[in-house]
């Protein structure tokens, strides 16, 4: 007979893990499957986040930031450092144990919590008496059964049609940080979040970069005014942004990558690099699930349907993060993992998607919350803006990092903040005081009301409260 569980989580990234937490907390027997490997075979849950995505790449950021400011920036400090060299496998390397440290934090975590952990794929096999039977393929293959499951399988990095990823010239995100050398020539397609991060990671290093954009517009996204200071900066700093391109032929040779593309003047181009990197989204992660044996259905694109509390059409089968609609974001995996665990326990898990804040890790950062301007003018939303530069704020002078601002977004007549936007430094700091004050329905008056020590670049936002009111004391 199989072993019998409450709860079984499919998928130990950040959705996963912390729902199988989270359950465990509430009294539940829970197991966690995950198949993710380190370099020796063992397990190394986390998911894209740790492993390939967020965690890495922020290490990377770092090193590189750190190399930047060395060449770029000590000077005006005082300080002097010259022929300063950048060790690629050394960074590598720590970005590594990085990582590591977080897949070690995570299973030390599930066994304090008393998660059972099978280092595997997880698939569903059969509905069975009290719930549904899940084989876990591994080293050994064997079968559990659980009341309850929760599938948080994550997403897969989307590939060109004809372009398939080969990690050595063609590079997912996974390859991405695998590099082991600066590029001479790097090219992107798709300057989303992966692209800016990657970019910058290696334009800072050294390498030539180019992105090369399909839209019109660049961060279509974001609040128009941050998005169009964030490109200045990155055009600044050197980072080759092409909008509108229709790409073509691509030719992974030995020596390197050709991407033959139209610009947005109509004219034919060829570019020759290095190493090619692909970031045109992600699609979920559904290969090898087995939904067919127990009829879960799938949307037209293989996501998992789920209604607002991530129940699927299956009863006792739940499913969160990538995997499912609303955005891609490990934040909000772990909140519906959350959400999920208590729903279960017969309690009101919530997730508000009005709040989930947007991080992107470049130099200046850029990170928001709610609706931008164009969204609620489009919306016919009747609002009052504020903004307030770093340039004025004294302690972005002491950082010498004074790129960027804060602008508040606040409604006409109620004055409730409907969204905030940054782009600077920390902003993915900052962020987290516009999260609370809008998750309990402040108003740009409140933040302008609470004092914020001096001197922090968190008075910008309080600057940019008082601007909506047209009464801002710095600027």
């Amino acid at each position: 007979m199989s072993k019998q569980f409450d709860v079984v989580v499919i998928g130990g990234g950040p959705g996963g893990y912390i729902a199988a937490i989270r359950a465990a907390q509430l009294g539940f027997q829970v197991a966690c499957i995950d198949e993710w490997k380190n370099a020796a075979g063992g397990p190394a849950p986390g998911g894209t986040c740790t492993n390939v995505g967020c965690i890495p790449s922020k290490a990377l950021l770092q090193s590189s930031e750190h190399f930047d400011h060395a060449n770029h920036h000590f000077a005006e400090h005082g300080i002097s450092a010259k022929d300063v060299k950048m060790d690629v496998a050394k960074m590598i390397a720590r970005k590594d144990i990085v990582v590591k440290q977080n897949n070690d934090g995570i299973l030390y975590l599930l066994k304090k919590n008393k998660v059972t952990f099978f280092h595997g794929r997880g698939s569903f096999a059969s509905k069975a008496e009290g719930g549904y039977e899940i084989k876990v393929a591994g080293k050994t293959e064997e079968s559990i059964t659980g009341k309850n499951i929760i599938i948080a399988t994550g997403s897969n990095a989307r590939a060109l049609p004809g372009t398939p990823f080969d990690e050595v010239n063609v590079l997912s995100n996974d390859g991405a940080l695998r590099v082991g050398a600066v590029p001479k020539k790097l090219a992107l397609i798709g300057s989303g979040v992966i692209g800016l991060e990657m970019g910058s990671v290696w334009r800072r290093l050294g390498a030539e970069v180019t992105i090369l954009e399909g839209l019109p517009t660049f961060l279509g996204a974001v609040d128009e005014q941050i998005a169009k200071e964030a490109k200045k900066a990155f055009d600044k700093q050197g980072l080759k942004i092409e909008l509108g391109v229709k790409v073509g032929e691509i030719v992974n040779g030995k020596k390197g990558v050709t991407v033959n593309y139209t610009n947005a003047k109509g004219e034919a181009v060829v570019l020759d690099a290095d190493k090619l990197i692909i970031s045109i989204g992600r699609v979920p992660n559904t290969i090898g699930l087995n939904t067919e044996a127990v009829g879960l259905q799938l949307d037209e694109r293989g996501a998992i349907v789920v209604d607002a509390d991530c129940k699927t059409n299956l009863s006792g089968v739940w499913a969160v993060g990538d995997v499912v609609r609303g955005p891609m974001l490990a934040h909000k995996a772990e909140e519906e993992g959350v959400a999920v665990a208590e729903r279960i326990a017969g309690q009101h898990g919530h997730v508000n998607f009005n709040t989930i804040p947007w991080v992107i890790y470049t130099s200046p950062e850029i990170a928001w919350v709610g609706r931008t301007e164009q969204q609620l003018k489009a919306d016919g939303v009747a609002y009052k803006a504020g903004s307030f530069p770093f340039l004025a704020n004294g302690r972005a002078r002491a950082l010498g990092d004074t790129t960027g601002m804060v602008k508040m977004l606040a409604d006409a007549t109620t004055d409730e903040i409907l969204g905030v936007h940054i782009v600077g430094p920390q902003a993915s700091e900052l962020i987290a005081e516009a999260v609370v004050a809008m998750e309990f329905r402040a108003s740009a008056e409140d933040i302008a009301r609470i004092c914020h020590a001096h001197p922090s670049l968190s008075e910008s936002t309080k600057e940019a409260a008082l601007a909506v009111d047209k009464r801002s004391l710095n600027f």
